[in-house]
Formats: C-alpha cells, sequence, structure tokens
C-alpha cells in the first residue's frame, strides 16, 4: 500500500521553528516539505486557477515519488455546481498535467447545499481524463447512496473521509481501490493515529492530509502517521 501523507497547504511562515528552519526563505519552503513528507494538498487553487509556470516551478523543487493533490477551482465546484463547466475543467486538467507523475489527484469539494445529482455528476466524469484521479468530498448527506459510489469506481474516483473530532475511522471503507483523507482535527492521539494507519492497509494507495494549525501540529501529525503506517507493513 502506497501511503501519500501531508499536509494541506504548506507555504506558513508560523511553522518557522517548528518545523521549517528559521532562516528558511519562502521560496525553499516547498523543497524543505518535501524533503520530510511525501504528499501536499494545494488549496490555493479553489480561488485561482493554477498557472503552468507556477505548477513547473513546483514539480521541479521536489522529487519523483512526491505527489500533490490540487484542490479544483471553484468555479466549477461551486459557481457552476459541475455543470456547463468543460472550458474550466479543460483549463484546469490541462495545467495540472504538466505535474506528470508528481500529480497524485485532484480534489473537488461540493458545496454543503449542492444536493445529489447523480446526471451531473456523471457528466462532469466525462470531462476527468482517464490518467487522473478525482477525489469529491460531498457534502450533503443525499450524496450517501450506492449509485454514486457505483459511479465513482467507475470512473476510477473516490469519495473523500473526513474527519472533525478525532474519531475512529469508519467501519466501512471508501469506494475504490484508492482513499483520499482529510484529516482536519487539531491533534490525534497515537492510538487513533494507528487506526486511522490500519484503515489505510484496506487501499492500495491512500491520500492523507492534516489540517493546517499555526503551532505546526499538523507536519507533526503526517510524520507520524507515516511512520505509523511503515511499522504496519513491517
Amino acid at each position: 500500500m502506497d501511503l501519500y501523507c501531508g499536509t494541506s497547504g504548506f507555504a506558513y511562515k508560523q511553522w518557522k521553528g517548528p518545523f521549517y528552519p528559521e532562516d528558511l526563505p519562502a521560496t525553499r519552503m516547498l523543497a524543505h516539505y518535501a524533503s520530510r513528507l511525501n504528499s501536499v494538498e494545494i488549496n490555493n487553487t479553489f480561488y485561482r486557477m493554477p498557472k503552468k509556470a507556477t505548477i513547473e516551478a513546483w514539480r521541479e523543487q521536489v522529487s519523483s515519488p512526491f505527489r500533490f493533490a490540487i484542490k479544483a477551482s471553484r468555479r466549477i465546484s461551486h459557481f457552476k455546481r459541475l455543470k456547463n463547466c468543460e472550458p474550466e475543467a479543460g483549463f484546469l486538467f490541462e495545467a495540472v498535467a504538466e505535474l506528470g507523475p508528481n500529480l497524485g489527484a485532484v480534489l473537488v469539494q461540493l458545496p454543503p447545499n449542492m444536493r445529489l445529482d447523480l446526471a451531473r455528476l456523471e457528466a462532469f466524469l466525462t470531462l476527468i481524463p482517464h490518467d487522473v484521479r478525482a477525489a469529491f468530498e460531498f457534502r450533503h448527506d443525499s450524496w450517501d447512496v450506492a449509485e454514486v459510489d457505483a459511479l465513482l469506481v467507475q470512473a476510477n474516483a473516490t469519495r473523500v473521509t473526513v474527519d472533525t473530532a478525532a474519531a475512529s475511522p469508519p467501519t466501512t471503507s471508501a469506494p475504490g481501490r484508492w482513499a483520499y483523507l482529510r484529516l482536519r482535527a487539531p491533534d490525534y492521539s497515537d492510538q487513533v493515529l494507528e487506526e486511522w494507519a490500519a484503515y489505510c492497509q484496506s487501499f492500495e494507495q491512500t491520500f492523507v492530509f492534516f489540517k493546517h494549525e499555526e503551532d505546526g501540529q499538523a507536519p507533526a501529525l503526517a510524520e507520524r502517521l507515516a511512520r505509523l503506517n511503515a511499522a504496519c507493513i513491517d
């Protein structure tokens, strides 16, 4: 099982000291981050479509095993709500293709008031290139049906699992052969992290991202989970 574990974002000056060296320039943050963790979730692409030049600069600072998760633009998920967004989707997927093998997944986070629409989801899935994995964060309970999971599995996509309470993993696994976890609580005990590490073993590949906290706890949690996962494999 391949575990790609990191944080939501990396360019936080508050992490200087706890994670980054005090004198590290901002232009070297990603390279330092990638020397300690093997994945990052990029969230600023939600507000601004990524430019190829920016993506190329990211790629040049990491090694081949590193993986980026790119959050889809709000133009796609919130403004157009997956409908009639062919130009925006085309721009996004063409841009992230510049990452090559360093692209891990694209995160599509839907608004909380967007209800189940199978036809709309099915149509949007056809816009995703076959070599791109997409993870959908459905935030309305109406999406919690088997028909959604069937569409996702067919497209090699998955449903995002979110935890905000430092709780144990769900008793049922996400659909498909890979998983995308967003662990958003400020802290996790080693016991709970061990349970999440065991949960990850159910998949061929898992992406896990901890929420940014100013005290630098998120990268520490990511490193702890990576060590616990390695222990599970051993």
